[in-house]
């Protein structure tokens, strides 16, 4: 697989751009703030209907546009696909495939892999769990683009369960729960837990599936450190006892229900809801500490690339090799680390790279280059 055009209007810096591709590796070089990453953020949005970079779409759009479009031209298996995506603010995104309108958006999902290398990932070891999550999240409907449908009716069941619970925390000082608002708490558990079991079933074979492949790129990376464990951790597990990959999503339904059930009150006094996939983590470990507060900036960074080269690895062991895409990744590595994290991608069928200097890139990834210079995009 890899993109052979991408063409963008009126996204970020870029009124109107088409850049030709190839297989292999290109980079983009440009000072910082000329709009190299914008380039790799468009092809990412395609491939996750998501930024790295942002939580909304109105960033996306160029000052003074009313839209953005971004088009990509695909090779997989020697067929060529068109996807083309239109942001509007405040409006649901409109997509074509090959032309053709699509229902919704996320219809597109699947058409481009995706993995994605930014400065940002370093999040993913000393962030917020909620980096994490997304993490999982995104690399799940990556395999399997259908869970972007039970991803979003989860979201949406929970927002309207919450809602109701800050509504009965609020009313609480004054009267009793009322049995309308019990009884509709007990609809809300009953999708919370169908969808969340689903969702959870998901996370748990992903990270099951992920954890070899984790401990050998972070041993490739760093030179031979580690080991390095995953292990998930769930707001629903009983005892402390990490929940497994062979657990039905009627078991896990059972417990998530269950555990509702158990929180409802603390739930009711706090106007929150306590249990499910968005309460949830993954502790990384390096030999018997966690990362996350006791890995050095080497280790995080260390661990932060072999998070993302065990889901190219996974997402090629399902049969359609992602594009890389490597956002200034480089300026952040010692030599060692730019080395061997140069032979580890070099492989893949595309590798889009950008970097403000072009020493920054190794010499193994000589290849195609661009300038980058004020929203425009020429041959080097």
């Amino acid at each position: 697989m890899y993109v052979a055009r991408l063409h963008l209007t009126d996204f970020r810096s870029y009124e109107d751009v088409s850049i030709p591709l190839e297989p292999g590796v290109t980079t983009f070089l440009g000072a910082n703030g000329q709009g190299k990453t914008n380039l790799l953020e468009a092809l990412n949005y395609v491939a996750t209907l998501a930024s790295h970079r942002v939580a909304s779409d109105a960033p996306l759009i160029r000052m003074g546009a009313e839209r953005a479009v971004v088009r990509a031209g695909i090779v997989r298996d020697e067929r060529k696909l068109l996807v083309e995506l239109e942001l509007v603010p405040g409006r649901a995104n409109r997509a074509k495939i090959n032309r053709s309108p699509v229902r919704r958006a996320r219809e597109v999902l699947g058409a481009l892999r995706t993995v994605l290398f930014a400065p940002e990932d370093l999040a993913l070891v000393r962030g917020d769990p909620g980096e994490r999550r997304r993490f999982l999240d995104e690399l799940v409907v990556a395999r399997a683009p259908r869970f972007a449908g039970v991803r979003a009716d989860y979201e949406r069941v929970l927002k309207q369960r919450t809602m109701l619970l800050r509504s009965a925390s609020g009313r609480r000082s004054r009267t009793v729960v009322s049995d309308e608002t019990v009884s509709t708490l007990d609809v809300w558990d009953s999708h919370l837990a169908s969808y969340g079991a689903e969702l959870l079933a998901a996370r748990l074979r992903l990270v099951d599936a992920l954890a070899p492949l984790l401990d050998k790129a972070y041993s490739e990376v760093s030179g031979g450190r580690g080991p390095v464990s995953v292990v998930y951790q769930s707001s629903v597990a009983k005892d402390g006892q990490p929940l497994s990959a062979a657990a039905t999503e009627v078991e896990l339904q059972a417990l998530l229900a269950d555990e509702l059930q158990r929180l409802r009150p603390q739930e009711l006094e706090r106007g929150v809801t306590l249990a499910g996939p968005h309460r949830d983590d993954i502790v990384v470990s390096i030999g018997e500490l966690p990362a996350k507060g006791y890995a050095s900036q080497g280790e995080s960074w260390s661990l932060a690339l072999a998070l993302r080269l065990a889901s190219y690895e996974l997402l090629r062991s399902d049969g359609a090799e992602p594009v890389l895409l490597l956002d200034d990744v480089f300026a952040e590595l010692d030599d060692s680390r730019r080395e061997r994290l140069a032979l580890l991608v070099r492989p893949a069928e595309q590798v889009l790279i950008t970097a403000a200097v072009a020493d920054d890139v190794p010499a193994l990834l000589a290849g195609a280059r661009f300038e980058v210079y004020m929203g425009s995009v020429s041959a080097a």
